[in-house]
């Protein structure tokens, strides 16, 4: 799985469910692509955030 370039570390829960850990980044839009050996999907939208204030 890629945040952008950058590869995120993910756990395979079931045929249709991944849960992944988003690497450090940029506040803004990145594509989210999976690997397999099969191909790589299409992007998928996903926005990174600010740390909230305190």
């Amino acid at each position: 799985m890629l945040l952008g370039t950058t590869p995120a570390t993910f756990t395979v829960v079931s045929d249709t469910h991944v849960v992944a850990e988003a690497p450090p980044g940029a506040v803004g839009p990145v594509d989210v692509t999976v690997v397999t050996p099969g191909g790589t999907s299409a992007p998928a939208g996903y926005t990174r955030v600010g740390a909230p204030a305190v």
